[in-house]
C-alpha cells in the first residue's frame, strides 16, 4: 500500500529531525528536541521514534502543554509518550511542562527551573499551527498573548476564552532560540492561513507571524 502524502511528510521530517540532531550530537553533548501536540505530529513522532541516536543524550519537551494530569487524554505529555518515546526513542529525557500545582500560574516557577537546565538553544523546534493562526499557546484571543510575544521569561501561563483548560506554554523568545525551526501543518485550510500569515506582520492578529521572519521551514501536505 502507498504511504500517503501526510506520512511522506512525516517521515521526510523525521530524517531532517534526526539529522539535526545528530549534527547537534557530534558538536554537544546534549541536543534538545521542542515538538508540539495535536493529531498532527502523531505520525512524525511514530517514524522519528525509530530512527538511529545516541538518545540517552536527547532532551525532548514541549512547545506547550494544557494544564491537565499527564495520564488525561488531553495531555501533550501523554502524546509524546505513547508515540515518540518509544522503541530506541525511550532512551530520551522528557521534560514535561506541568506541575502537582493547581494552576499554571503556581507551577510556572517550577516548570522554569526545569527549562532552563536544558541544552538550549535546541537543536529543532517543531512548531504546529491553528486555524486561527495560533502556534504553542500563542492564541489570538488570549489576554496574555502580548507577555508571551515580549518576555524573555522561558514560560508563560495562559488563559484563553476560546479553550476550555489554562496552559503554559514557551514563550515566543524561548522558541527562537534554536538553531532550526520547523512549521508541520497539513490541510488546504492550514495552507490558506499561512498565505495569510504571509501577507501581514501584526502577530497579534496571527501569531504565527512572530516567526516567519526568522528562517522557518515549512513541512505541507494536503
Amino acid at each position: 500500500m502507498n504511504a500517503s502524502p501526510r506520512d511522506k511528510l512525516a517521515s521526510q521530517l523525521a530524517e531532517a529531525a534526526a539529522e539535526a540532531l545528530r549534527t547537534d550530537l557530534a558538536n554537544g553533548e546534549r541536543a534538545l528536541l521542542v515538538v508540539s501536540g495535536g493529531s498532527t505530529p502523531v505520525p512524525f513522532f511514530q517514524a522519528l521514534s525509530g530512527a538511529k541516536l545516541p538518545w540517552e543524550r536527547v532532551e525532548v519537551t514541549l512547545a506547550d502543554e494544557r494544564w491537565v494530569a499527564e495520564d488525561d487524554a488531553q495531555s501533550n505529555a501523554r502524546l509524546v509518550r505513547e508515540h515518540l518515546l518509544q522503541g530506541p526513542a525511550a532512551a530520551a529525557t522528557f521534560v514535561p511542562l506541568t506541575t502537582a500545582d493547581d494552576t499554571p500560574e503556581q507551577g510556572v516557577a517550577e516548570v522554569t527551573e526545569r527549562l532552563e537546565r536544558l541544552a538550549w538553544p535546541a537543536s529543532l523546534v517543531v512548531l504546529g499551527m491553528g486555524g486561527d493562526g495560533h502556534t504553542a499557546s500563542l492564541f489570538p484571543d488570549s489576554q496574555e498573548l502580548a507577555l508571551a510575544l515580549a518576555t524573555a521569561e522561558a514560560a508563560v501561563a495562559v488563559r484563553t476564552p476560546s479553550q476550555p483548560q489554562p496552559r503554559l506554554t514557551l514563550s515566543a523568545d524561548r522558541l527562537h532560540q534554536a538553531r532550526r525551526h520547523v512549521l508541520h501543518i497539513t490541510g488546504d485550510d492550514k495552507r490558506a492561513v499561512l498565505a495569510q500569515a504571509l501577507a501581514g506582520d501584526d502577530s497579534r492578529e496571527l501569531p504565527i507571524r512572530a516567526f516567519l521572519s526568522c528562517p522557518l521551514a515549512v513541512y505541507w501536505a494536503p
